[in-house]
């Protein structure tokens, strides 16, 4: 028992370090590939890996916001307060619907929902990698009651995606902060974290009405070894900033996340 603990503690940590650092590389979280991972090599059930990889988001985006505050305060943040009240109005009620129905599927119903949403956030990468945002926009639409509802709807879509993955959302909140408000692509990345704080807790609050909520009690011990991976391999990707170029390694890693969702989630792809 002891020895599988400590395997299930060491292969967290090595998997926890290798997305942590690629996910430093290139700006982002890395719950998008950890969530194939605990399904294709850990063997979590499809709920156990959403709901193991909402709760490990929740940690790193904790951090994350800790430690941008530092070099963005909180006020300067608060000063864009309505733009993150337009997307949580419509993000908590998308993970709270999103969630509750994550626990009434199936599971070859869930596979398949989160097999297709997984290959939409690669194919994302890459476009967004291809059209190169510059980091101000001008506002996509006018402030008014126009942008205000097309900013619920899309906190309403990221709320729901963020829900059925267990992902924070960010490669989807930074570009609406960005395109949809014009704010600059610095501050759109606290406003994200930010925004999916909350979010992911209202989604995390949702699934613990699921039995599958017991895995984080389980695999405590791959938890506790995947979130120090998690928080190593982010620092030593941060630090490796400017010595890889991202250029290609962005299309590698989107190829990679098709790849590893094709091979976890063989029973959507046969459906």
């Amino acid at each position: 028992m002891k020895d599988h603990s400590a395997k299930r503690t060491v292969g967290g940590f090595v998997a926890g370090s290798v997305i942590g650092a690629l996910g430093g590389l290139i700006g982002l979280g890395g719950a998008e590939f950890r969530l194939p991972v605990l399904k294709g090599i850990f063997r979590l059930e499809t709920l156990e890996a959403v709901i193991f990889n909402k709760a490990m988001s929740l940690i790193v985006v904790s951090v994350a916001l800790v430690a941008r505050s530092l070099t963005i305060l909180p006020t300067e943040l608060l000063e864009y307060w309505p733009i993150t009240v337009n997307l949580l109005a419509g993000s908590l009620i998308g993970a709270w619907l999103a969630a509750g129905s994550a626990i009434r599927m199936d599971t070859k119903t869930l596979d398949y929902v989160v097999f297709v949403l997984l290959v939409g956030l690669a194919i994302l990468m890459i476009v967004q990698h291809l059209a190169q945002p510059g980091p101000t926009a001008e506002p996509l639409l006018a402030d008014g009651v126009l942008r205000w509802i097309a900013g619920f709807a899309a906190g309403l879509g990221i709320g729901a995606i963020a829900a059925f993955l267990g992902v924070a959302g960010g490669e989807l909140l930074i570009p609406t902060i960005t395109l949809l408000y014009g704010v600059d692509v610095r501050l759109a990345g606290s406003l994200s974290l930010a925004i999916s704080l909350p979010t992911m807790l209202v989604g995390l609050r949702r699934y613990a009405e699921a039995d599958a909520f017991a895995v984080l009690k389980r695999e405590r011990d791959l938890f506790g070894g995947m979130g120090l991976g998690s928080a190593a391999g982010a620092v030593a990707g941060g630090l490796a900033i400017g010595l890889i170029a991202p250029d290609w390694l962005i299309m590698l890693l989107a190829g990679i996340l098709l790849l590893s969702a094709w091979k976890a989630f063989a029973d959507a792809r046969r459906t």
